[in-house]
């Protein structure tokens, strides 16, 4: 007979899941990103109202990539401009919330790429908001990534757009942010077998 010290685990007890991690490092990896993602997009920025003027545009791959540097007073792609408290509002709140009270809840590293990523990405445009002309809470935030037929844009809005995209799936295939699956998510078939073992 086997003796071990080690007591059995409760029946029903959660088991962790695969591919988790501890609270922790996940909150410290969605940190890590979103300060990556807030670094990468002040950098370009930086680069690109030192080495262009305003209006300018540089052909990279054309006729599908070029800079474009624009000043834009808008939300994300020029869209809304003229509304730039409004905007800072929504975005210091938003970047408040995902902070604050989703980012503790995250126990999958799907939800921490999609997390840190949209803080980094809101955090990047919202610091433009904040601290560039022409006054505190209505600055202009810099685009300059120019696709054809399409807005243009920085690397805060690529996170911001990919994050959205990820959170999106997430929500379709019912992930929540400890990884478990909705019940309203879960496989067709899997109430009514259980109601015919029921029966049986």
């Amino acid at each position: 007979m086997e003796n071990s010290s080690i007591p059995p685990a409760p029946e029903g007890a959660a088991t962790p899941k695969a591919g988790s991690g501890t609270k922790r490092h996940l909150v410290l990896a969605a940190s890590a990103l979103a300060m990556l993602a807030l670094v990468l997009d002040q950098i370009t920025k930086r680069i690109v109202e030192s080495s262009m003027y305003e209006g300018q545009v540089i052909d990279v791959l054309p006729p599908l990539l070029r800079w474009y540097y624009i000043k834009n007073s808008g939300a994300a792609f020029s869209m809304g401009e003229g509304y730039t408290w409004i905007f800072s509002i929504i975005q210091a709140a938003v970047l408040l919330y995902v902070a604050v009270f989703l980012v503790r809840k995250i126990r999958v590293w799907p939800w921490v790429l999609a997390l840190g990523g949209l803080m980094g990405g809101v955090a990047g445009n919202l610091t433009d908001r904040l601290f560039r002309p022409p006054s505190f809470g209505q600055g202009h935030v810099v685009d300059f990534i120019a696709l054809p037929n399409f807005a243009i844009f920085n690397v805060a809005d690529m996170f911001i757009v990919c994050s959205m995209i990820g959170i999106c799936l997430l929500l379709f295939t019912g992930r929540e942010l400890d990884g478990s699956k909705s019940v309203a998510k879960k496989e067709p078939g899997h109430d009514a077998g259980a109601e015919q073992q029921e029966q049986q």
